[in-house]
């Protein structure tokens, strides 16, 4: 019985669905959407926390020991493990669990979005009438990096659209990643924006840009904690989906943040003048950028980077220095959650990408961005760290000064 209890205290399940904070773009959800998020959070902890231990008991007594059977050696990279791993029945079991839940939260999220198609076009309208701060662009050629998958199983991905000035793309995003994440990133699925407004008060206190860029804001989860940190600022936030924009600029006058500008833009054909911003920032965005596109934007950082300026990015780790297993484990959204450029990413060297692209080497930095959850939210719904390759709380990071 002792055992039992201390098993009981030791479990502590995901926020309900309901804990997300509300704003005026909010889908709004029936007690058996709500109901069927929160089983979906359940059953996502349930995989990484109690499934997910299975695999490295796979490798090891099973998949490593046959290895070096035949190779007299152990794996020397992921694809290697990986070759091995694949034939294995429990990691089969367990990814197939995975890509299930995926699946399952996007049809959850976008029944619900759907639902309501009309009534959020007409809510985004009405915050967006008129507003200076919203610039869309018809002519935005949308790249291939975008279309050609539909990112992490969304149907459409972000920039598809059913109707005129729809914002189901991002209504879904918005409404099943608190989901997704247990709510690891807060309650406004913020975490990321705020784990960089945390850097930067810690790095750079006395840093007060007037003009900051946000590349790939998508629905402006991660740029409004920045808008908010410096109220006195220009905020430039830009993604070629317009979906994503109309949602996020009415998200962000809905949350009283008033000074970030949503615009239609491709960051590879920025149109801002040389030397034009104190602070670019990304977040979460060059694992879903192509590595051509990503060398041609480091540049466009650079040129619209002023002299003495900050450019900061917060990403998924590098591969490199990482164990074979661990390393295969965390490319499984490569293989199995349309993530194409999330594998060839995580073996570059962004040092040495923005020393290409113009940055100085001695002026370059690796960093990490430790999670930030609101305290009143936080409490006893906080999740053990690093159960999820590296898509929890805490992330590394890169950046570069301008000389």
């Amino acid at each position: 019985m002792a055992e039992i209890a201390e098993t009981k205290a030791a479990f502590r399940a995901p926020p309900p669905w309901t804990d997300v904070g509300v704003h005026g773009m909010s889908p709004e959800g029936t007690h058996d959407e709500a109901s069927r998020f929160n089983f979906l959070a359940s059953l996502n902890q349930h995989i990484a926390t109690s499934v997910f231990p299975g695999n490295r008991l796979a490798y090891e007594k099973r998949v490593k020991p046959a290895f070096v059977k035949t190779n007299a050696r152990p794996p020397e990279n992921r694809q290697e493990v990986r070759k091995a791993m694949v034939h294995d029945q429990f990691y089969q079991f367990w990814s197939s669990l995975r890509r299930s839940y995926m699946e399952m939260r996007q049809e959850n999220g976008r029944s619900m979005v759907l639902r309501q198609a009309d009534s959020l076009i007409e809510r985004a309208k009405k915050l967006n009438d008129g507003a200076p701060t919203l610039e869309l662009d018809p002519s935005v050629a949308m790249p291939r990096y975008v279309t050609a998958v539909d990112i992490h199983c969304m149907p459409g991905g972000y920039h598809s659209e059913i109707k005129a000035d729809d914002v189901t793309a991002a209504a879904n995003y918005d409404t099943g990643i608190f989901a997704t994440t247990g709510g690891l990133l807060g309650k406004y699925n913020d975490g990321g924006g705020r784990a960089l407004a945390a850097w930067l008060d810690r790095n750079a206190p006395d840093f007060r840009p007037r003009k900051v860029l946000d590349l790939g804001t998508g629905l402006g989860h991660n740029i409004v904690p920045l808008g908010k940190k410096f109220p006195e600022a220009e905020v430039w936030a830009i993604d070629t989906a317009a979906p994503m924009l109309r949602y996020g600029h009415a998200r962000a006058k809905s949350l009283n943040v008033g000074n970030v500008h949503f615009v239609q833009m491709d960051a590879e054909h920025m149109r801002f003048a040389d030397n034009e911003f104190d602070l670019v920032l990304t977040a979460q965005f060059w694992h879903e950028t192509s590595i051509k596109a990503l060398r041609t934007i480091m540049k466009e950082i650079h040129r619209v980077l002023k002299p003495g300026g900050l450019t900061l990015s917060l990403e998924q780790p590098p591969y490199h220095g990482m164990d074979p297993y661990d390393a295969f484990i965390r490319d499984w959204d490569s293989h199995n959650n349309n993530e194409p450029f999330w594998t060839t990413l995580h073996d570059m060297n962004m040092v040495e990408e923005m020393a290409q692209a113009g940055f100085a080497k001695d002026e370059i930095f690796e960093t990490s961005f430790p999670a930030v959850i609101e305290t009143d939210y936080a409490g006893e719904h906080k999740m053990d760290k690093g159960k999820d390759f590296g898509r929890g709380a805490g992330w590394y990071g890169f950046g570069a000064w301008k000389r």
